[in-house]
């Protein structure tokens, strides 16, 4: 038997998107419970795939299916395709299984032609009938010209503009049909000087062409864009849908409208939406004339709307969720085009999936699993205000690395970041790229803006960690950092000039954006117990200092994952005793440098522990490289110099001697105590002291530290890291006299490390996955620098995503699954966890769910969304 590759209405349901498309499916529902649908048919997005497959054609098989399609369509409405006397028009519509609005491309009218057209008009010799034909035929002209053989829209639309002007009217409705017969006949004109070719007239070759139009435009750049910031896989494809053209543009008696079940900015429950009489569907979302509120169908329209009122009810009680709907009056009679489940703002999502608990549609369970995850993080960031946004015209984007919104003036360097916040100012921090000095001056700024950099540089994990907004990786910015000033979208920007950046989108803006703060609204809670009664994953938080650690418990975080050391050695008190032991000759040299260092960490971790009031907190000893330490600056130079008592000469010899060709595979992590056994002997004495201490203060808590051994590729180092840490911790408790308990583990993030995971595992009280330097590792990329190409390899589909955004499961993933399982044998109390960036990412989470990890880490305000994540993994792996 033939493979089936078109499904009349009829034939489908909703239970069959996979192969319908979201479109396809509910059309068939609707035309299944009685909604009054004009019937057509669907082409399979397995159709979509075989296009693509097939280099980019249409076989005959389809072909011949959905011309027996159109013939059935024909009996069913009681028309002809191409026929003069009663002709069928249609509407070709893309329809993927996941909505994707506005990213692909609808035809409408087709079917007409100069003969069709003629003989339309002939047997109606109404006036405003001849002004709806020429009004139908100019439209299709005008859509199959854009979307099926890509002649820009712009050519029609200065024709229109053109028209108008001449005629001194303002609206397109307001153009005669002698108006718009002459505009036909001038885009054909316009068709043909774009093309070399005349506008097809054969009905089946239009079709043909429009359903090509259709699967192509699955590969167009919007819609790459959309699916990468969707997880959407490539691989699904399109459906397209054909069906009945009914007209909304016919005379006044008719009409087409969006409407919405509910309000999809606040969730409140009442109808939304918008009517334009005589019109086509485009012209509303368009925009294109101003239309009047829903409830204004009333007085036009009355015995139509009370029929969409019934349907709207239907809709919701059967999908129980809030649909979106777009319809159409003809003569005053309702046609149903679409619904589907709505978007909607994060704050909109949670009240409705709580209303619809209350109202019995949704278990908890349903209502846990109906939220994106990913759109908390509007919630819990400042946004900009709704109307100003939508008046500003973004002048170039980078990556929407960090979410959130921030208006500020430009400044090139941390320390006058600092200078410019000390004066009340707000200011945006612009660099080539951020390093570690440049913390300070990253907190005071309202947003960061790099040219370089990737979703996990140095600038987008730390702006998530602090909750900043950030957008990374704008390469076409031409910055000009000595002289202080940037050249973007034509402007040159100097210090001191506002623009405003939108961390969600990506999107820069040349001038003063308003924004309105976060609001955490009581649904908020009530969704996230349900998420906590449900999922099995712990959730824990990256977090360096109190402040972050306090936040991240706010938002439900369970413990600290991953403590990163270092960057409390660069506030300014510190750095200059941790250079003076990067510059010592001796052991006791080095061990007396640190020893001013010992006492600020250990009251850093003594904080720590009073901000987890008892939760898990791991430490993981110090992971840069040194040359991240010293000073670039001449004056630094010479203060060290002075410092040591040492020549300007010899502090450069040492600085260039830690010059290293690949430094994020050279002297780091557990290499640095291998080296330098006192800097784990002094983190040690820090971490366990802040324990013994606080302990003490709060003998309820259970206060247990976990040491963790950074970038271990082999046994014998982390033994002998261990060993030191074993020796110095053990000595310090003996001396307190106290009974603390702590466990040393290690991160996996070198390949070799997740190959002989059971020999690790001998040694290690914990595993936890070092995601970011695993994924650079496995990958050979560096992570800094794979922006620069990586857009290469979505455009030819090697890569869909950002391996350092999303985990990939196929690699990597092998690589946790392997340590997992030969860890656990070895070691049956070996806890496991992840903490790297793509701890926060719900697909990666669920990931994290299906191999059996006990917690994820991220950055505090990504802990709601992993917390979501983990529920939802939970739910969907229950069977």
């Amino acid at each position: 038997m033939a493979k089936k590759w078109v499904y009349t209405f009829k034939e489908g349901n909703m239970t069959m998107r996979n192969l319908l498309g979201g479109k396809g499916a509910n059309l068939a529902e609707m035309t299944e419970i009685g909604l009054p649908v004009p019937q057509g048919f669907t082409i399979t997005t397995e159709a979509c795939t075989q296009y693509y497959e097939d280099g980019r054609k249409i076989n005959d098989e389809i072909m011949a299916q959905a011309m027996e399609g159109v013939k059935w369509m024909e009996e069913v409405n009681g028309k002809k395709f191409g026929d003069l006397k009663n002709p069928l028009l249609v509407s070709v519509r893309s329809g993927a299984r996941a909505s994707m609005p506005g990213m692909m491309d609808t035809i409408l009218n087709l079917g007409l032609n100069d003969d069709v057209v003629a003989a339309m008009i002939a047997g109606n010799p109404d006036p405003a009938f001849e002004r709806f034909v020429y009004d139908s035929y100019r439209r299709f002209i005008q859509m199959f010209s854009d979307v099926v053989m890509e002649v820009g829209k712009k050519y029609f639309e200065q024709l229109i503009d053109k028209m108008k002007e001449e005629k001194g009217v303002q609206y397109d409705v307001d153009l005669t049909a002698a108006d718009l017969k002459t505009l036909a006949e001038q885009f054909k004109a316009e068709y043909k000087k774009q093309l070399g070719k005349d506008f097809p007239s054969d009905p089946v070759e239009q079709l043909k062409l429009a359903i090509e139009a259709v699967f192509r435009s699955w590969d167009n750049p919007r819609a790459n864009v959309y699916r990468r910031d969707n997880d959407i896989p490539y691989s699904w494809g399109t459906a397209v849908n054909v069906m009945p053209m009914v007209f909304g543009n016919l005379n006044n008696e008719s009409g087409t409208g969006v409407a919405f079940t509910r309000d999809p900015a606040t969730g409140e429950k009442k109808l939304m939406g918008e009517f334009l009489k005589n019109a086509q569907g485009e012209d509303v979302v368009a925009g294109v004339r101003t239309p009047m509120p829903i409830a204004q169908m009333e007085q036009e329209f009355p015995e139509a709307y009370a029929q969409f009122i019934q349907v709207c009810e239907t809709l919701e009680n059967h999908y129980h969720d809030m649909q979106d709907m777009e319809f159409t009056v003809e003569n005053k009679k309702l046609y149903m085009l679409q619904c589907r489940n709505g978007k909607r703002t994060a704050q909109a999502a949670l009240k409705i999936a709580c209303d619809l608990v209350d109202e019995g549609h949704k278990t908890e369970q349903e209502a846990v699993a109906m939220i994106d995850p990913r759109n908390l993080d509007t919630l819990l960031h400042p946004q900009f205000d709704a109307k100003a946004l939508k008046a500003a015209t973004p002048l170039g984007k980078g990556l929407g690395a960090s979410p959130g919104a921030a208006c500020g003036k430009v400044v090139f360097t941390a320390d006058d970041a600092e200078a410019w916040d000390a004066k009340g100012e707000k200011v945006i921090l612009v660099r080539l790229e951020t390093s570690p000095e440049d913390i300070t001056g990253m907190k005071v700024a309202q947003g960061i803006l790099t040219v370089r950099g990737g979703m996990t540089s140095h600038a987008a994990v730390v702006a998530r960690g602090m909750g900043t907004c950030c957008v990374s990786g704008c390469g076409d910015i031409k910055m000009d950092e000595e002289n202080k000033k940037f050249e973007l979208g034509g402007k040159t920007f100097v210090e001191g000039d506002v623009i405003s950046i939108d961390g969600s989108t990506g999107n820069i803006y040349g001038e003063a954006i308003p924004t309105v703060d976060a609001q955490i609204a009581g649904e908020f809670g009530r969704v996230m117990a349900w998420a906590d009664k449900y999922r099995v994953l712990k959730v824990r938080t990256n977090a360096d200092t109190p402040a972050d650690a306090k936040k991240a418990r706010e938002l439900g975080a369970e413990g600290i994952g991953l403590c990163r050391t270092e960057h409390m050695f660069f506030e300014p008190s510190r750095i200059a005793a941790f250079r003076e032991m990067i510059c010592s000759d001796t052991v006791e040299e080095r061990e007396a440098a640190l020893a001013k260092i010992e006492p600020m960490q250990q009251a850093d971790f003594e904080a720590l522990y009073e901000a987890l009031e008892g939760c898990p907190v791991t430490i993981r000893f110090l992971d840069p490289p040194l040359h991240e330490f010293v000073p670039t600056e001449e004056a630094d130079i010479e203060a060290l110099a002075k410092a040591q008592g040492k020549s300007v000469e010899a502090i450069k010899n040492i600085i260039a001697g830690l010059h290293e060709f690949n430094p994020m595979m050279g002297h780091r992590g557990c290499r640095l105590a291998v080296t330098y056994p006192e800097i784990a002997k002094m983190q040690t004495k820090a971490v366990i002291k802040a324990a013994i201490n606080v302990k003490k203060a709060h003998p309820d808590w259970n206060v247990k530290p976990e040491i963790m051994i950074p970038l271990v590729g082999e046994v014998k180092e982390l033994k002998f890291v261990k060993d030191i840490v074993v020796k110095t911790a053990d000595a310090e408790i003996a001396a307190a006299g106290s009974d603390l308990t702590y466990e040393v583990g290690t991160m996996i993030e070198i390949p070799r490390a997740a190959l002989t995971a059971d020999e690790i595992a001998k040694e290690a009280d914990f595993f936890c996955f070092g995601t970011n330097d695993l994924t650079q590792m496995t990958f050979g990329f560096s992570r800094d620098d794979a922006g620069k190409f990586l857009s290469a390899y979505y455009d030819t589909k090697i890569f869909e995503n950002d391996p350092f955004a999303k985990l990939d499961q196929t690699g990597v993933g092998k690589l946790m699954e392997m340590s997992i399982k030969l860890g656990k044998p070895v070691n049956p109390k070996l806890h496991i966890g992840i903490c790297g960036e793509h701890g926060g990412d719900p697909t990666s989470v669920e990931f994290c769910h299906k191999i059996g990890l006990d917690y994820v880490s991220c950055s505090p305000f990504r802990v709601p969304i992993a917390r979501l994540a983990a529920a939802q993994a939970a739910i969907s792996n229950r069977d």
